[in-house]
This record gives structure tokens, sequence and C-alpha cells, in this order.
């Protein structure tokens, strides 16, 4: 029987990972995330959990601990957070080539140096073509959710995923959030099936060196290059997002609610002008526009972008027709361009004629405060905008916050 517990993000998704039945922990600390695997070691301890629980020196080895352990068939899983996921980032590329079905939670915080514990999404923007699928939580229900459900999309389309959720704002909060039963999560999500997995009864090959050009085995088998099974990877990983979808459909019918779509839309049916953001500060967001549609008038929404990679690319441009105005917020920046988001954002309405006004706001690096009044004064001032006015250079940002 599903029950409502108060918890940090943290527990939530221990807990979830709990309810999947992981077979496989591997462990090494790094804040905001410790109190992840530091909860799945309690309740493997506890008897609560049949898994391995296995301590390793660094988060490259945990990685590799994962890749093994989905190599023999076996449900996998870890968590890390900033530096930690750069110190993986070669075994990341590795899990992505050999199509392997991890599933890892990211704590997102800042990347050093100079050195930071607190919250921004540097850490997996700048892991964005590792080939990982990429989604991103606003509360600790999606937590749940999201981590369900990317076991589930893990295991069939045999690409990893990386659940995104916000150091502090949910590692560390407590908010209200409902535990599914059991015996639903097990209908939902069968046991782990691996039809490659390693098998002396059963010897095959695993990811070995691949030539550039496709060739015939004796068997006169046509097995692909390099270059195919890269191909082969980028083209499922789109086919993912609709399977994503999918999953998210039968998640309602199972569990009466939806476990994060694609896109989450917010006011959106009758507004002129919308904001987009990733994340917690897409929630924020939320209480800024229900401020300017009561205080200014302005008819105005919220989209969040829950699965960042693949990106939705004709998804999002279809859904951003017809509005005056688009307000991009994001924790992330790539140096000396734009904000990641905004750019993806920008190349995915190229192919339309009709294109709204967009502007791009760097907000809350390294944990900035991100305070209300200043998101609604700058959203606000950007709906005012003349739309005749021709916007300041495209690929230059707007900070909030700074302090020099």
């Amino acid at each position: 029987m599903a029950k409502t517990i108060i918890e940090s993000g943290n527990v939530a998704a221990a807990m979830a990972v709990q309810l999947a039945r992981a077979e496989v922990i591997a462990a090494y600390p790094i804040t905001p995330q410790t109190p992840v695997t530091e909860k799945l070691s309690e309740l493997i301890t506890r008897g609560e959990m049949d898994a391995e629980y296995i301590a390793v020196e660094s988060e490259h080895s945990a990685m590799s601990v994962c890749i093994g352990a989905a190599s023999c068939g076996v449900r996998p899983f870890t968590a890390t957070s900033a530096n930690g996921l750069l110190y993986m980032s070669e075994q990341l590329h590795w899990a992505a080539g050999a199509r392997l079905p991890i599933v890892m939670c990211v704590v997102n915080r800042g990347l050093g140096a100079p050195w930071s514990v607190w919250n921004d999404h540097q850490d997996a923007i700048s892991q964005r073509d590792t080939g990982w699928i990429q989604v991103f939580a606003k509360d600790h229900q999606e937590i749940v959710d999201m981590t369900l459900k990317a076991f589930r999309l893990a295991e069939l389309v045999h690409i990893p995923v990386m659940v995104n959720y916000d150091g502090y704002y949910l590692s560390h909060t407590y908010m209200p959030f409902e535990k599914p039963d059991a015996a639903q999560v097990d209908a939902f999500l069968p046991a782990f099936e691996y039809k490659h997995a390693l098998n002396p009864e059963r010897p095959e090959s695993l990811n070995t060196v691949t030539l550039p050009d496709s060739r015939r085995d004796v068997d006169g088998v046509l097995r692909g290059g390099y270059m195919d099974i890269r191909h082969n990877l980028h083209q499922e990983m789109y086919l993912a997002m609709e399977v994503w979808q999918e999953i998210d459909d039968e998640f309602q019918k199972i569990f009466g609610r939806g476990g994060a779509p694609v896109l989450d839309p917010y006011r959106l049916d009758d507004a002129e002008f919308v904001v987009i953001a990733m994340g917690t500060l897409a929630n924020q967001l939320r209480v800024v526009v229900d401020r300017l549609r009561s205080e200014d008038g302005l008819k105005i929404g919220v989209l969040a972008v829950q699965m960042y990679r693949p990106f939705p690319n004709t998804l999002l441009a279809e859904a951003l027709q017809g509005f005056k105005g688009v307000m991009v917020f994001e924790k992330g920046l790539s140096y000396g361009d734009q904000g990641a988001l905004y750019g993806d954002i920008k190349s995915a309405l190229y192919p339309y004629p009709a294109r709204p006004r967009l502007s791009n706001y760097i907000v809350g690096l390294g944990g900035r405060d991100i305070p209300t009044e200043s998101l609604y004064q700058t959203t606000k001032a950007a709906c005012e905008q003349d739309s005749s006015t021709p916007p300041a250079e495209a690929n230059a940002p707007q900070w909030i916050g700074l302090q020099l």
C-alpha cells in the first residue's frame, strides 16, 4: 500500500532504488550526494533490501562496478555530484557506448575550481554529450517517479539514464512524497533480464575493439563499424524520448499520477509569454507567473524541460509557436557562448519561419541566492519590452544576481 512520507530528497531517491530492487550498489561519497548511498547501506544492513553494497575508492571505480554488474545482467545503481561526475567521465562514455542499462542519480552541484558544495547544473551540463539520457526532477515526488521510470527506460532501450536533482534545494530539504506500493512497482518494473549478459555457457564478446567499417563475420552476419554503432545510439536516443512518454502514460494508469513527462507546462493555455527552466527553478518560476498574472495582468506561463538529453527539439519548438516572448532561465553555461539550454532552444526553433523573441538569463551559479523578487522584476521587464526593438546580442546572456 502506498503511503505518504516526509523525508529528504536523498532518502526519496534511496527508497525508489529500494523499490526498483537494484542488486548492486556502487558507493563513493561526495557532498551533497552521500546520504543516498548511506541510506541504501542502512536498508541493506537491516535486511530490507537484497543487494550487494560495494564501497569503492573513487567515482571512476563506482561506474566501473556498475558497468561490470550490468554486463553480467544485474541491475546496478550509483549516485554522485559535481567533480565526482567528472571523475567518471571516461566511464560514462564507455557505459553509453556499450549500451548498458545503468541508472545514476546526480545531485547537482557547482564544479571546482573554486570549490563549491552548492547547487547549479554545470556538472550535468558538462556531461551532456556522453550519450546518457538526462532527466531533471523539480521535487521529491518526481525524484521517486523519475528514478523508477529511469530503470524501466534504461532496460528497454539499453541506454544509461542520469536522474538529476538540485543539491540542498531537494537533496537535504524535507518534503512530503508518496512511496508507491511495492507490488505495483514490481508490476511496472519487472526483473531485469539482459539477453547479452556474460555467461560462460553462452560465450559472447562484449564491446570489443571495432573497426572503422562494417564487416560480415564468419556466419555472414553484418557487424557495424564504429560510425554505424554511434549512429545507432544517436537515433535510438530519440526513440527513447517516445518510449519515456509511453512509460509515463503507463505509470499514470498504475499509480494515478504522471511520473514526469518530457515537458511539463504550467498555465500555458492562454499565455502570450513563457519562461523556461529545469529543476527547482521551474517551480520557483510558477510563483512568479502567478504574481505576474494577478498583479500585472500578464498572460504568462512556465514550461519545465524535464528531459534534457535527448533534447525534445520538435516537441519544444511546436510548444513555443505563437508566443510573443520566451525567457530562458538556467543554472548552467557554455563558457564563451551562451546558456546551454538557451542554445538548444534556439537550435530547435531555427527551422521554423515564425519564432518568438528569446532572452537568456544565467542565475544561481554555485548556489547564489535567486530571490523570487528578482525573477519577478526581470520577467516583467522582459514581457514589457518593446517587441519591435531588436534584441541584444543573441548569444549574450544576462546575469541575474552578480555582486561585482
